[in-house]
């Protein structure tokens, strides 16, 4: 027994010797590690995209919307960087990094409206070789649908069809943003979804986007989920409580729709 006692304490000096020195080797690096057993609960979620991505902090609120409802955690992080398509990411090499570095669950793609005959080639051809990298990494990709600026809201068709498109040909996830929008305008035509820019979302449009985003990353209806958040950021969301469950109403349609 005591020497069994003895090896014992042997290997345990020299585990506390090995993370020492990593911690001091590396101490971020290797604090940043997560616990094995904390991944089951955890939806890690991978963001590229622009500022339409970056607007009202999006991944935050669906983080508090996860919260709220008890999800898996919600763990995320955004490369997004203005007016980007997905060609300047690739280009660029800081979301293929974090892709090939491992660890998603879901990798969230977005570039501008791309109704045109260009963008949507562009965005098929771009979402098809990060869709490979991907699928290596045992992630899944998905496809954030934009809108149109106010200025050309005869677009919104072109640019559903182009994210339909990118979705199916990689088997993606279809997040139908713009389609919500549509929805959401059905039940109040009056709806400010726009910032005062025309072309980035007020808040309401990104709660809305938060909204369809949710259902489906989570398989959760989002009808019933708070009008009222405080993010990760510090940020708080207040939507008032009528026009939140229309919004509601809207990502669910949305999604039943047109989310795959």
């Amino acid at each position: 027994m005591k020497k069994l006692m003895t090896r014992f304490a042997v290997r345990q000096t020299a585990a506390v010797f090995v993370t020492v020195t990593l911690l001091l080797a590396n101490p971020f690096h290797y604090a940043s590690i997560p616990k094995a057993e904390s991944l089951a609960d955890e939806l890690r979620v991978l963001f590229i995209g622009n500022s339409l991505t970056y607007a009202n902090d999006l991944p935050a609120i669906v983080e508090a919307l996860a919260s709220a409802a008890k999800q898996k955690r919600f763990v995320h992080k955004s490369i997004a960087f203005p007016n980007f398509a997905l060609e300047d990411h690739w280009n660029k090499g800081d979301a293929l990094k974090a892709i090939r570095k491992g660890g998603w669950d879901i990798v969230v793609m977005q570039q501008g409206p791309s109704a045109s005959r260009e963008g949507r080639s562009l965005l098929l051809k771009d979402t098809r070789r990060f869709a490979e990298e991907i699928r290596l990494k045992g992630a899944r990709p998905a496809l954030y649908m934009v809108w149109p600026s106010a200025a050309r809201l005869l677009d919104f068709n072109g640019v559903s069809e182009s994210y339909r498109q990118a979705a199916k040909e990689v088997d993606g996830l279809l997040l139908p943003v713009g389609e919500a929008w549509l929805s959401a305008w059905r039940l109040d035509p009056e709806l400010k979804l726009y910032s005062s820019d025309g072309f980035h979302p007020s808040e309401a449009g990104s709660y809305l986007a938060a909204l369809v985003i949710y259902e489906q990353l989570y398989g959760q209806s989002p009808v019933g989920l708070p009008a009222r958040l405080k993010l990760s950021t510090g940020k708080k969301i207040e939507i008032p409580e009528e026009r939140a469950r229309l919004l509601q109403e809207a990502a669910r349609d949305a999604n039943e729709k047109f989310g795959k």
